[in-house]
């Protein structure tokens, strides 16, 4: 995945108000002094975003530095994370986007990220629904951001939508305006509400189990992102499966309807990591700051009221990679899960055929199936006779959609 960055870029940079740099690829600073403050800034943000997420203040886009950081650094990649879930929602046959309006709900929409990222989605199909945005966040200033980046980024695409906001504290779902929506977003937003309650995973799970209910139309989606962080995972897939006990489908990522296999260990959880191209600026600030990011990391979670799943348009017995290549002496392994759960699987460098080839090149996410597996119980084995196909480098590479 290595989204095409310019367009964004430059409008990012008119917002920042910076007519000195035509683009992100160069410098947006007058000077190195002015970088390592927005990379000190950056340092801050991605402190309060994983290790110090507990005294993450609600307002921090509120301060002019944090936000700048924001923007520059986290803002580009995190436009794309919707992108995966959208594209496994669009390859469904029953056209589930197919609709000349989509009605959209952001909760907790933050500046507005999520919104730009389904904005760009659609620009680049052949087939553009028209799109009604609903923005909710308790943040006045967040609110602002997002319709000046909204009207920015609808002037430079082709592509009919609009942007209604709302300063609501969204744990309050009462207070939510009344409609109902295709696609309902929250979007690093789940692991903060009801945070400093015991009870937060059984209130989380109401809270959804409303918003659904009274929200989302009977062939909408409910699509859930999250930071790649262990505790925010984990307890994104503690809802999950409260919700399939409520009723809920699970559309993707899960191949499986049942219990998340990866709750059983405590170290365990599951998320994309996905490679992106960042702007130069982006890795200007990695090395003064030492982070990295040169993919994109998140969990996601699309639920639905009907039965549909991407499981329909995937071969019987399909796997999905949730690790990345353990290597060894020898052998390499992954951890796939499916029917059946979570297992390892394991193939030595001695059986390498042309047939399992394509074994050597999955990664983390991938859809794979096999002929002639070896099955050993807790553990697969591929050997000589094994045929892999990874369906992922066919279905997403695919232009094809049916949308």
């Amino acid at each position: 995945m290595n989204p095409n960055l310019k367009p964004f870029e430059d409008i990012l940079l008119k917002y920042l108000g910076n007519s000195k740099s035509p683009t992100l690829t160069a410098p947006v600073c007058t000077g190195r002094s002015e970088l390592k403050a927005i990379a000190s800034d950056v340092i801050q943000l991605s402190n309060l975003f994983t290790k110090e997420r507990k005294i993450l203040p609600s307002q921090y886009l509120n301060n002019k530095s944090l936000r700048r950081a924001y923007i520059i650094y986290f803002l580009p990649s995190n436009i794309y994370k919707i992108h995966l879930p959208l594209k496994e929602l669009s390859l469904h046959p029953k056209k589930i986007l197919s609709k000349k309006l989509l009605k959209i709900l952001d909760l907790g929409s933050g500046p507005g990220t999520t919104i730009l990222g389904i904005l760009d989605f659609f620009s680049k199909q052949k087939k553009r629904p028209s799109l009604e945005f609903t923005a909710i966040d308790s943040v006045a200033e967040n609110l602002t951001i997002a319709k000046d980046l909204f009207k920015l980024f609808a002037e430079n695409i082709n592509i009919d939508a609009s942007l209604k906001t709302f300063k609501i504290n969204i744990e309050k779902a009462g207070t939510i305006p009344q409609d109902t929506y295709d696609i309902i977003i929250l979007s690093n937003i789940l692991n903060e509400l009801f945070y400093e309650d015991n009870k937060r995973i059984a209130k989380r799970v109401s809270f959804l189990n409303t918003i659904i209910d009274k929200f989302l139309t009977l062939d909408g989606s409910c699509i859930i992102i999250e930071p790649a962080l262990r505790e925010t995972t984990r307890g994104m897939l503690d809802v999950r499966d409260n919700l399939i006990k409520n009723g809920f489908n699970i559309y993707s990522p899960c191949l499986i309807d049942e219990p998340c296999p990866a709750l059983l260990n405590p170290k365990d959880w599951c998320h994309e990591d996905i490679p992106w191209t960042p702007p130069v600026i982006i890795k200007e600030i990695d090395k003064l700051t030492g982070l990295r990011k040169d993919s994109l990391k998140f969990s996601y979670l699309v639920l639905r009221k009907d039965k549909l799943s991407l499981t329909d348009v995937l071969e019987k017995n399909s796997y999905r990679i949730v690790s990345e290549p353990l290597v060894s002496k020898g052998k390499l392994e992954f951890y796939i899960c499916g029917i059946g759960g979570r297992r390892l699987i394991t193939m030595l460098d001695k059986d390498k055929t042309p047939s399992n080839m394509q074994f050597q090149k999955l990664q983390r996410g991938d859809i794979v199936t096999f002929r002639d597996l070896i099955d050993r119980g807790n553990r697969f084995k591929i050997d000589k006779g094994t045929t892999v196909a990874n369906l992922s480098s066919h279905i997403y590479k695919s232009p094809h959609l049916y949308i």
